[in-house]
């Protein structure tokens, strides 16, 4: 049997193996940690999470097609609910057997017969494909500021990664430094249990979406496939001001709550996500700064002139990419640094056949549904069972994605779905389900809507998809509202694709 690595048993792992296992491969993934789950494994060290925190995208859009949560389980779970969840999802496919626990890989290269030779602890092996599947929030990332190592608060510099034990700062001045999702909801736990201040500093105020929009997830409203073809079709100012009138309409401006009045360009400013960020704000249990100017002992000096005291900083400023296993060969392949690899649709570098990275992008919004389209598109390219790139597509995808080095590397979650489930051959057949046509244009896109068509496809994924569509009142009618069918009849227009016009116009609107 054809053996594949799979290194790293998070989220991206786990499904890589029970793709690879279900087209009669054989995983064998390689897992540092002492237990499975990667960030939601909750293991100090290689886990990002803290005990309060949630996860920020519903349970049905942070779960896997084969294994929905069950009913008792809350809109956002707790980490330790997804930790068990992925155990369980383990245990369903019988993967455990498969998974190395506590066997860090040290390297991975390429021998003269282009077979994969991967180096552990306890000696070397050989297989015919690996797949990189490490994660890309592991290696923290600290800006320059001016005097920082000088910082004598007595709660030190620390970074979201290692965010613990919110009750040490009670009673503390605490900076927390950034606007990503983490950073406001550390900054939020900070102010709600007992800080006695909280200052959020960035260089660039985002737009900040709630979790929850009237009782829905916002993940079910906020990454549709109407977004993602439209983002194809429409001019990007175009699509940009839609996006910026639904944040504005379901959200409001920063400005209004008294943080700082973001970018106008929302593309320029990009978005976050917290439920009391804003709220905290408007409270005043939340303040708002420009960027760091210079910190000098406890005293940290602002952009705008102004300076405070601190006692603790937290960074909130992101992660950089670490690979410390691959052979200094495969990094110069991949052009790697901090921020990018050299990758054909993120996943098969040009020249280095056998090798393909998962997850190794960042997503805005729910990151499941994208790893598990992606695993099926290595596993069955993999297997033989979908054509592999051809050598043409390879290099003509890498240049295209050099041309984007230095920009913004952020995917929204809908465009790398359907991204990934082009390549897999599993984007459902619109023209076959008009009577599902509102929820798959304007409803989440689940991981159950992707088992409708293609390989692996399943014969209950259309009555499961109509009911997750209904949960938590997102779409209680499968007719679509006059506005709806007017931005479908204008993307078909702008798509101009036969095929596509007959499903707007078979899709039931409401009158």
């Amino acid at each position: 049997m054809q053996r594949v690595a799979v290194i790293g048993a998070g989220p991206g792992g786990i499904v890589a193996a029970r793709y690879l296992k279900s087209e009669g491969l054989e995983p064998v993934v390689f897992e540092q940690g002492a237990r499975l789950g990667g960030q939601w494994s909750g293991e100090p060290g290689h886990s990002g999470v803290w005990p309060s925190m949630r996860t920020n995208t519903s349970r049905i859009m942070t779960s896997f097609s084969d294994l929905p949560h069950n009913g008792s389980t809350p809109t956002y779970p707790t980490n330790t609910a997804m930790g068990e969840y992925l155990e369980h999802y383990a245990r369903q496919f019988d993967l455990l057997p498969s998974i190395r626990l506590r066997t860090p890989v040290r390297e991975v290269s390429q021998d003269s017969d282009g077979k994969w030779v991967v180096r552990t602890d306890a000696g070397e092996e050989t297989f015919e494909q690996v797949i990189v599947a490490t994660g890309r929030y592991n290696k923290p990332a600290y800006p320059k500021v001016a005097g920082l190592d000088s910082f004598s608060g007595s709660g030190g510099i620390s970074h979201a990664f290692s965010y613990k034990r919110p009750e040490a700062f009670r009673g503390s001045r605490v900076l927390v430094a950034g606007c990503s999702i983490s950073a406001l909801e550390i900054a939020s736990d900070l102010a709600m249990l007992g800080a006695s201040r909280v200052v959020v500093t960035n260089r660039k105020q985002r737009y900040v979406l709630p979790k929850l929009i009237s009782g829905v997830p916002t993940d079910h409203v906020a990454f549709t496939r109407f977004a993602a073809l439209a983002e194809e079709s429409f001019p990007m100012a175009a699509v940009g001001e839609g996006l910026k009138g639904f944040i504005l309409a379901s959200a409001g401006n920063p400005e209004q709550f008294g943080a700082p009045r973001p970018p106008e360009n929302i593309f320029e400013a990009n978005i976050s996500q917290s439920q009391f960020f804003l709220p905290l704000v408007a409270e005043g249990r939340i303040a708002t700064k420009p960027w760091i100017e210079s910190v000098d002992r406890q005293t940290v000096h602002f952009t705008d002139g102004t300076s405070e005291d601190f006692d603790a900083i937290v960074f909130g400023t992101g992660y950089d990419l670490n690979l410390p296993f691959l052979s200094a060969d495969i990094l110069r392949a991949l052009n790697a640094d901090e921020h990018h690899l050299d990758l054909y649709q993120f996943t098969f570098p040009a020249r280095l056949p056998g090798l393909a990275f998962l997850g190794m992008l960042s997503v805005v919004g729910p990151y499941f549904p994208v790893l598990e389209l992606q695993a099926r598109w290595i596993a069955y390219t993999f297997s033989g069972a979908q054509p592999a790139p051809s050598a043409q597509e390879l290099q003509a995808g890498v240049e295209a994605y050099r041309a984007r080095r230095g920009g913004p590397q952020e995917l929204p979650c809908h465009a790398a779905a359907l991204l990934f489930a082009r390549a897999a051959g599993v984007e459902p057949n619109l023209e076959q389900w008009p009577e599902l046509g509102r929820g798959l244009m304007f409803g989440p896109l689940t991981p159950t809507s992707f088992r409708m068509n293609g390989r692996d496809s399943l014969p209950d994924a259309p009555a499961r998809f109509a009911e997750e569509i209904k949960a938590f009142g997102c779409m209680s009618s499968d007719q679509l509202t006059p506005m709806q069918a007017g931005q479908l009849q204008a993307l078909a227009g702008a798509r101009d694709v036969e095929s596509f016009a007959r499903f707007v116009a078979s899709v039931p609107v409401s009158r």
